[in-house]
C-alpha cells in the first residue's frame, strides 16, 4: 500500500513533446502522451491551423475530432515555409525528448524535420515519422485517409453484412497507427535510459491496421477462406447475435460452449430438450442451423422486455451486454460508477472527457489539461526560445506566427 505522501508521479513527467501534426493519427498519439504527464507543444498553421479544428462545430462550437485528440497541449501557429517559422521550430525541438509528425509523405523531410535528420542532430531525441503506407514501396506517396486505408487493409471486407461491406464507425486505422506511435515512444524511452540514445520511430496507418486484421487474416491465409460478413453474428459460432426484445430493446448474447446452450435452452429459452437436441447440441450444428437457432433465441428474447432478458441470462451465466446507443454511453452506469469523466478547460468553456483508460493505482490521475485556442501559446514559447518581443511582434506582423 503507497502512503499519501509517497504517490507516484504521472510517469513522464519532465518529458517535452514537439508534435507538427493534424487530423487524428498523431494528435491521438500525443494526446495519451499529455495524458501521461508530457508537456507537448503542438504547431499548426496559421492559417486555421490542425485542419481538424474545422470538422464540425458539435463540441459546443468546437470540433469533436479536436477536442479528443487535442486537450492538454500547447499550441504555437507558425508558417514553417517561412525560414523564420522553421527556425522556431528547430528551437523548440533542440529542447524536446520527443518529435512527432504526420505530414504528407515527403513535406517532412524537405522541411529537414523528418526522423533520420533531426536524430542525426539530436542523439537523444525520438523522432516519430506517422505516415499512411511508409516510407519506401509503391504506396508510399499515395494519399493514406482512415476510410481509405480501411479498404486497403482488409478492415471493410469483414465488417458489414453479407450483401454490404461497411466501415467501421470509429477512425480506426487512424488509432491503430496512434496507439503504435505512442507505444513506439515509450519503448524508445525506456530504451534511451539504458543507452542514452532515442532514434527513429515509423508507424504506417497500413500496417498498423495490418495487425489488428489478425484473426481474419491468419484465418484467411491458413484456412483458405476469409470469415464471412455476418453484421452483428458471428461468422463461427452460433447464437452470437443481438436479438430485439418486446421493449423494441436489443440485447446481444454469447453462447462459448455447448454447456452454455444447454443452460440457454432451460434456463432462458424455457426449452430443455434443444439443449440435447442434435440439430443444436453442438456448435457446428448450430451454426449449421444459424437460421433456425437463431429464430428460436429470438423468440424467447423477444417474449421479455430488455431489462428481463439481460437478467435471466446473467442468472444463467450467459454473457450478453445491452445494445447502447452513443448517448447511453455517455450516461453508462460503469463508468459513472467508477468515476471516469472528468470536465476540461476549452475556448468555450468546461467540457465533458473521459479519463484515459491507462489507471495507475497510487499514483497522480491523468493530466487531462485544457484545449487549447490556436496560438494560445504562441507568444510564450517564442520567449522561451529566446526570441525577443521586437523579433516576436515582426513574426505577427509579417504572417509567420499567429
Amino acid at each position: 500500500m503507497i502512503h499519501p505522501m509517497d504517490r507516484l508521479p504521472l510517469p513522464l513527467e519532465g518529458i517535452t513533446v514537439v508534435a507538427v501534426e493534424q487530423a487524428v493519427a498523431a494528435p491521438f498519439a500525443t494526446r495519451q502522451l499529455a495524458d501521461l504527464g508530457a508537456r507537448v507543444i503542438k504547431v499548426e498553421r496559421i492559417d486555421g491551423g490542425d485542419f481538424a479544428r474545422g470538422y464540425d462545430t458539435a463540441a459546443g462550437g468546437l470540433a469533436s475530432h479536436f477536442v479528443w485528440c487535442n486537450r492538454g497541449k500547447e499550441s504555437i501557429a507558425l508558417d514553417l515555409k517561412d525560414p523564420r517559422g522553421l527556425d522556431a521550430v528547430r528551437r523548440l525541438v533542440a529542447d524536446a525528448d520527443v518529435f512527432v509528425q504526420n505530414l504528407a509523405q515527403g513535406a517532412a523531410a524537405r522541411l529537414g524535420l523528418d526522423a533520420a535528420t533531426l536524430c542525426a542532430a539530436h542523439p537523444r531525441l525520438v523522432a516519430v515519422d506517422i505516415s499512411g503506407y511508409g516510407a519506401s514501396g509503391p504506396y508510399a506517396d499515395k494519399r493514406a485517409y482512415d476510410m481509405l486505408v480501411q479498404c486497403e487493409a482488409g478492415l471493410v471486407s469483414v465488417t458489414g453484412t453479407p450483401e454490404q461491406p461497411v466501415k467501421a464507425g470509429i477512425p480506426a486505422a487512424d488509432i491503430a497507427a496512434a496507439m503504435y506511435a505512442f507505444s513506439g515512444v515509450l519503448a524508445a524511452l525506456v530504451r534511451r535510459g539504458t543507452t542514452g540514445r532515442g532514434g527513429p520511430v515509423e508507424v504506417s496507418m497500413l500496417e498498423s491496421l495490418a495487425e489488428w486484421m489478425g484473426h481474419p487474416l491468419h484465418h484467411a491465409m491458413h484456412g483458405g477462406t476469409p470469415p464471412a460478413r455476418t453484421g452483428l453474428a458471428h461468422a463461427v459460432i452460433a447464437p452470437y447475435d443481438a436479438y430485439e426484445t418486446g421493449d423494441g430493446g436489443r440485447v446481444l448474447l454469447s453462447v462459448q460452449n455447448d454447456r452454455e446452450w444447454r443452460r440457454l435452452a432451460e434456463q432462458v429459452m424455457g426449452r430443455p430438450e434443444l439443449g440435447t437436441d442434435p440439430a443444436f447440441a453442438t456448435n457446428a450444428a448450430r451454426v449449421e442451423n444459424r437460421r433456425r437457432t437463431d429464430e428460436l433465441v429470438g423468440k424467447a428474447l423477444g417474449a421479455l422486455e430488455a431489462d428481463e432478458a439481460l437478467a435471466r441470462l446473467e442468472g444463467a451465466g450467459i454473457a450478453c451486454a445491452r445494445l447502447r446507443d452513443l448517448h447511453e454511453l455517455a450516461e453508462h452506469p460503469q463508468l459513472a460508477a467508477r468515476e471516469r469523466w472528468r470536465q476540461v478547460g476549452s475556448p468555450v468553456g468546461p467540457l465533458r472527457a473521459l479519463l484515459p483508460p491507462i489507471t495507475m493505482p497510487g499514483g497522480d490521475d491523468a493530466r487531462m489539461g485544457d484545449v487549447p485556442a490556436l496560438g494560445q501559446h504562441t507568444e510564450a514559447l517564442l520567449r522561451a526560445v529566446g526570441m525577443t518581443d521586437d523579433r516576436i511582434a515582426a513574426l505577427r506582423r509579417d504572417g509567420v506566427a499567429a
